[in-house]
């Protein structure tokens, strides 16, 4: 089942001076979150946990198997609308100067996760190869042999973010798309359409082939001693973050409600499904094998469409298709999340709504924690078998551990050991 994301509903006034401008703090009050906003980016904790345990059973059944978009989608999306909301207000109240402090900030704190992130997993690593006496090797899985075998130049390139091993490439990407918003800030002093021009360009730099120069574009060097480039180039995933940003900023307004154009995207996910993924292609080959050789056919056409490293078009497409229908299906205001009943199925829903939102409300601890988790979850699928009962009882915990690590954050968060006012 694919899984959908949220736009939102309010329309804003579309013009740069009116969204940009610093304005007295009196005149600007907080924006309240929305609920459908922390909500959608639970769920992709949920499933990035999920995607990043090896040999995972329950990886057959996320969105990626089923389309061209995935949790990758819903994270960077949700991030720009949550950015619109942080970041965007900063420089609305207090001018593009401090504004960009903030976002300087932000980028320091998303660093230093990214630092730690892979401290942490390679020390684990080291420790399972050194002391484990197995015949795997833990950090090899991991293409962290060059990291160990000669530390010198790879630290440097860890901290100038030119060694950025696979694995660990989803917070660079963030940090860049994250360092270009105050240029989007200054730009949108000028006109609106400067920033749609400017982010379509660099989304265009990043995907050639949409204009027939080619399949390479601009992107980053992941490691020295190869030409490999960072998995997310964030000159392509830009589009997305800035896409939803301009809807939460208001510079983008709400889509209409329409069936027309709830049957429009029902149709696309529908259609583009065995285009978009192996597993459903398998799926009608058994079914029709003639269908199956068309469709084969026309796959290696859409390979730089479908891209996810750059983001290729059809994701996009498809992404946006998913988020108007999860936007339709939460209702105006996501009055369709919340249950006001009494019943035990209401009051389990407003637990299980409870928890997710907790989740997505801290998503960078929870996205840095399972990250970690899921290669101790994946060592430990090593050590007791992917039985269907293991893999559950595994994926369960790790849950578990996720939510536990969303309230804790938050509980810190919190500053506890301030005296009350």
């Amino acid at each position: 089942m694919a899984t959908i994301t949220p736009l939102p509903d309010h329309r804003r006034g579309n013009t740069a001076e009116a969204a940009n401008q610093p304005v007295p703090p009196a005149q600007v009050a907080p924006r309240p979150r929305d609920p459908r906003l922390d909500f959608y980016r639970g769920i992709a904790m949920f499933i990035i946990l999920i995607a990043h345990v090896p040999g995972n059973r329950w990886t057959g059944w996320i969105p990626a198997r089923f389309g061209y978009s995935d949790a990758t989608e819903i994270f960077v999306f949700c991030s720009g609308m949550a950015s619109a909301i942080a970041f965007g207000g900063s420089f609305a109240r207090r001018g593009w100067a401090l504004g960009t402090a903030r976002v300087v900030f932000r980028c320091w704190q998303v660093f230093w996760a990214h630092i730690g992130l892979f401290f942490f997993i390679a020390m684990s690593m080291a420790a399972l190869d050194t002391y484990g006496g197995f015949t795997k090797s833990y950090a090899g899985s991991l293409n962290l042999l060059p990291f160990f075998n000669d530390p010198m130049p790879q630290l440097v390139g860890l901290f100038t973010l030119t060694y950025v091993p696979n694995y660990f490439d989803i917070l660079p990407m963030y940090l860049v798309v994250l360092a270009m918003m105050p240029l989007v800030m200054a730009v949108a002093r000028l006109n609106l359409w400067a920033v749609a021009a400017l982010v379509a360009l660099v989304w265009l730099a990043a995907n050639p082939y949409v204009i027939g120069l080619g399949p390479n574009g601009l992107a980053l060097p992941a490691e020295p001693w190869s030409e490999r480039k960072w998995f997310f180039n964030p000159f392509g995933w830009q589009l997305l973050f800035f896409t939803g940003f301009a809807f939460m900023k208001g510079w983008l307004p709400a889509p209409p409600r329409s069936r027309v154009l709830v049957g429009m995207a029902l149709a696309f996910v529908i259609f583009s499904a065995p285009f978009g993924s192996w597993k459903v292609f398998l799926w009608v080959e058994a079914w029709n094998a003639d269908l199956a050789s068309q469709i084969r056919e026309y796959w290696p056409i859409t390979k730089e469409w479908r891209n996810k490293s750059d983001f290729g078009l059809l994701r996009y497409v498809h992404f946006l298709s998913l988020a108007y229908l999860g936007w339709m299906a939460a209702g105006i205001g996501g009055q369709r999340l919340i249950s006001t009943g009494t019943s035990a199925a209401a009051r389990l829903w407003q637990v299980l709504l409870r928890i997710i939102t907790k989740v997505g409300q801290q998503s960078l601890a929870v996205f840095v924690f399972s990250m970690a988790l899921a290669r101790l979850i994946g060592f430990a699928l090593d050590q007791t078998g992917r039985s269907i009962l293991t893999t559950a009882a595994l994926n369960l915990v790790g849950f578990a551990l996720i939510i536990l690590c969303a309230y804790a954050a938050a509980w810190f968060k919190s500053h506890p050991w301030r005296a009350k006012r």
